[in-house]
């Protein structure tokens, strides 16, 4: 029983140390972390217990928000919500309009009764719909905050979730919204084919030029796969800072941060210094580090013309070789097919096959000796190269002051923003986006995901089942694959030491039993059976006759009188059944033994 202890205690440990490992890294096994899609259960199998769903409750607006919106309101579509009538450019006329269908509802399967949320309810079609702020955000020196939620219900293919952040203009018509409709920043997730973004874009106007570019943030270093087919909601948020530093966070967890300055690409600010266009590289500008050694000469007896390869003299043709066969022969199966015009198609010619006369023979057609490496081939000759004299280097051009050159050491500062917009084309529908925020105040932004997504997210947990503690394995040993041995070792090891020890302990028990039938060793069975016979012999006798432990009291010499005459019984047995056999010869039986045994010492 020891070893049994020994063996549980074993692996309760492994298994903490397990579950420590999996939270220190990133948190990824827990129960917030579920999402994987269970089959339909068997006939078989129970019932899955049904978890009740939360009713939903609405958050508490800000006082001052510039946008906040749950779709608590009756059909925000028509009321606060514009859809685009507009047309894209550049593109054929029946995919060109924007008439991809939307809809404020129950998404399915949702967590919380009575959540409504806007979705994108058709496939391969483009996708319009804007909303303007409650308030001009102007980029005056307070972080720049959105958040949204979004869940892929089926999963994903091809199509962006991403928001855009429309600039102030002088005049709004968000019935014309389109691609081309400038905005500040583009934010949020991407994905076509294996390639998984999170976009951070931000356009940048040139204090001298007046020119409009696209900045693009660094990728975030994570895995972002399980945020597109988990088929759960995800938070998105970003913060961009007066100090020019920005975050990017998905569920609460920061996953891409850097500077405007130094983390996206174009920088912001060009070079100070550019290569002078107008400078040439000189003509006895020598760019070569090594030359052939003109002194080099090719040796009197270095033979250029011998092939590298000759043919095998030795060579003998194999015995059965078909030189008269083909081994290609047409298909005389084959026939001119009805439809085949020779004026045409030209003259029919029937498909070559295999001959099968070759299959057996070695070979077929003319046979020619095998080639085999010459062993006077040496090649072209070339001198060696050794270092060039005149090498100078890799000619660059010089550099010359930057005409274009400028520093903005402010880039927070963007163009106001007026909207916001969804600009969409998807491969797939029943998209849910959710709760959009759009603030200067980090404490309201907080109090803000524990009202909406917080909730959410723990009422996903709570009906997800026990797929969670799976798919979060999965999840942090695709990041972090060496997991594996470590899993391997503190979950799968131990169980293994079990099964081993429990066969061990079988087989060893099965010897133990084997050996006393062998033995007539009593078992532990037998001990207790022969005691409690002892015990009722004594209780039986009483005083009028022996007792057990009278009759136990027979003197050595006694019992080995009893072995003598028993074994001079069995020997006259034997000489018996010699007899009969002697005169039973001609009987086909075999002579009649008796049915007598001697008894053992115990019996």
């Amino acid at each position: 029983m020891q070893g049994y202890w020994k063996i549980l205690a074993l692996l309760l440990v492994s298994l903490f140390i397990w579950q420590g490992v999996a939270a220190d890294f990133g948190d990824e096994v827990d129960d917030d972390d579920d999402g994987v899609v269970e089959d339909e259960p068997d006939a078989s199998e129970p019932e899955p217990v049904v978890v009740e769903k939360k009713k939903y409750e609405p958050p508490e607006i800000p006082a001052k928000p510039f946008l906040a919106e749950t779709f608590d309101e009756a059909d925000p579509l028509k009321k606060s919500w514009v859809k685009s009538q507009a047309k894209k450019d550049d593109v054929e006329e029946d995919i060109a309009k924007y008439d991809g269908k939307w809809s404020v509802e129950e998404p399915k399967d949702s967590s919380l009764l009575g959540d409504l949320g806007l979705i994108l309810k058709s496939k391969a079609k483009h996708h319009a719909v804007s909303k303007k702020l409650d308030r001009i955000f102007e980029f005056s020196g307070n972080p720049f905050i959105v958040s949204y939620e979004v869940r892929f219900q089926n999963g994903i293919d091809c199509g962006g979730a991403y928001i855009k952040l429309l600039s102030k203009q002088n005049t709004v018509d968000l019935k014309s919204f389109h691609d081309k409709t400038p905005y500040t920043i583009m934010f949020g997730p991407d994905k076509c084919g294996l390639d998984h973004k999170l976009h951070f874009i931000f356009r940048h106007k040139n204090p001298k030029t007046g020119e409009i570019e696209e900045k693009h943030a660094k990728k975030p270093a994570g895995n972002l796969e399980k945020y597109f087919t988990d088929k759960k909601t995800h938070l998105y948020t970003l913060i961009v800072n007066p100090d020019n530093s920005f975050e990017v966070l998905v569920d609460n967890k920061v996953i891409n941060s850097g500077s405007l300055l130094e983390d996206v690409n174009p920088p912001v600010n060009p070079p100070k210094e550019i290569d002078d266009p107008k400078d040439k590289k000189p003509s006895d500008w020598d760019e070569r580090e090594k030359i052939p050694d003109p002194d080099a000469k090719k040796p009197d007896d270095w033979d250029e013309d011998e092939p590298k390869e000759i043919p095998d003299e030795e060579a003998k043709k194999p015995d059965g070789w078909l030189d008269d066969e083909e081994a290609l022969i047409a298909d005389p199966d084959a026939d001119k097919p009805d439809d085949w015009d020779d004026e045409m198609d030209g003259e029919w010619e029937a498909p070559l096959i295999d001959n099968p006369k070759c299959k057996e023979a070695p070979g077929c057609g003319e046979w020619t000796r095998p080639n085999i490496p010459n062993p006077l081939y040496r090649g072209k000759w070339k001198p060696e190269m050794i270092d060039n004299p005149e090498y100078k280097g890799e000619w660059k051009p010089q550099k010359i002051a930057n005409p274009d050159y400028f520093e903005d050491l402010k880039p927070y500062k963007m163009t106001p923003i007026e909207s916001l917009g969804l600009e969409l084309w998807s491969m797939t529908d029943e998209i849910v986006f959710d709760n959009f925020l759009v603030t200067d105040d980090r404490e309201e932004h907080t109090r803000w995901v524990e009202q909406t997504w917080e909730r959410k997210s723990a009422a996903e947990a709570s009906s997800g089942g026990g797929g969670a503690l799976v798919q979060g394995i999965l999840d942090v040993t695709k990041e972090r694959p060496w997991l594996w041995a470590v899993f391997l070792i503190v979950v799968v090891l131990p169980i293994i030491l079990v099964i081993a020890y429990c066969c061990v302990q079988k087989e060893k028990q099965e010897d133990i039993d084997a050996a006393r039938k062998k033995t007539d060793e009593p078992s532990p069975d037998d001990e207790k059976t022969e005691e409690s016979e002892k015990t009722e012999g004594n209780v039986d006798s009483g005083a009028g006759g022996d007792t057990q432990t009278d009759k136990t009291k027979k003197s050595k010499a006694a019992l080995e009188k009893e072995e003598a005459e028993e074994e001079e019984e069995e020997v006259s047995q034997e000489e018996d059944i010699a007899e009969a056999g002697e005169e039973g010869k001609g009987d086909t039986g075999s002579p009649r033994r008796s049915p007598r045994k001697r008894k053992t010492r115990k019996d």
